[in-house]
């Protein structure tokens, strides 16, 4: 068991699976290093482990934003002070090639040096709910447009009878024309009622994903207006303008307040 005055600082490089942990002491000696498992009960351990050591001060993690999420809110949570550590460099990589242990370590050591101090956002509360409809909502805008792009598409080659009728509607009028459709089911070998059915298909897909669009658009207008009612008070600026300044400064406090004095003095 390590001396309880100790400082020790801690890196770790994440996986989807797996974290690789590593512990060094405050003149950059390696004094641990070892794997566990993705989840809470690896993120318990991975903790306890690290502790043994001494004073846990710090923790290093890579790609806090994605598979190191879960441990960076774990970690967070004991009141331990997390730093983002980028990926090595190209040099670093050449050297020594790609291992989990050594990228852990050249995380500890980037905390030590002092040459990572960014703080991972913090992924809990409103500006986590934010992040997750904006996401959903910008996934749902893209099928939305590759399934009208395939309309038109389709539409180029449609049979005559069905192009001359079709091409010249606006796009709101033209889905709710092929959503109509009613193809006959017995005769779908012919040409024109087997585009009928696959235009119906790509305009109830588009109808769908436009009331899942609504839907995000109705809840990100109430959690924004929650989360940020004085950038949202700003002329000019809307839902989708500070809900994406929520979600770049995170929950940070002196990100946040930056953000609005910059949109303050640009109005």
């Amino acid at each position: 068991m390590a001396e309880s005055t100790r400082v020790v600082i801690g890196g770790v490089d994440t996986h989807g699976h797996a974290h690789h942990a590593a512990v060094v002491d405050e003149v950059g000696r390696v004094v641990g290093s070892a794997e566990f498992e993705a989840s809470l009960k690896g993120y318990r351990q991975l903790f306890a482990w690290m502790s043994r050591f001494g004073r846990l001060d710090k923790v290093g993690v890579r790609e806090p934003a994605a598979t190191g999420a879960g441990l960076c809110s774990y970690l967070m949570s004991t009141g331990v002070d997390v730093v983002e550590v980028d990926r090595p460099d190209r040099r670093t990589r050449r050297q020594s090639g790609k291992s989990d242990p050594i990228d852990a370590e050249a995380a500890a050591r980037s905390v030590l040096a002092g040459t990572a101090s960014a703080v991972p956002k913090d992924r809990s509360g409103l500006v986590e709910s934010i992040r997750a409809l904006r996401a959903a909502r910008s996934g749902a805008l893209k099928a939305e447009t590759a399934a009208i792009n395939t309309v038109r598409s389709m539409i180029v080659t449609a049979p005559e009878e069905l192009r001359v009728v079709l091409q010249p509607l606006p796009k709101t009028k033209l889905i709710r024309t092929c959503a109509q459709f009613r193809p006959h089911a017995d005769q779908l070998g012919d040409p024109l009622q087997g585009t009928k059915l696959a235009l119906r298909c790509l305009a109830k897909r588009i109808l769908a994903l436009r009331e899942e669009i609504a839907e995000a658009d109705r809840s990100l207008a109430l959690l924004v207006a929650k989360a940020a009612p004085r950038t949202l008070a700003i002329f000019g600026v809307g839902t989708e303008t500070a809900g994406q300044l929520l979600v770049t400064a995170g929950s940070n406090p002196e990100r946040l307040d930056r953000s609005h004095r910059l949109l303050t003095c640009a109005g």
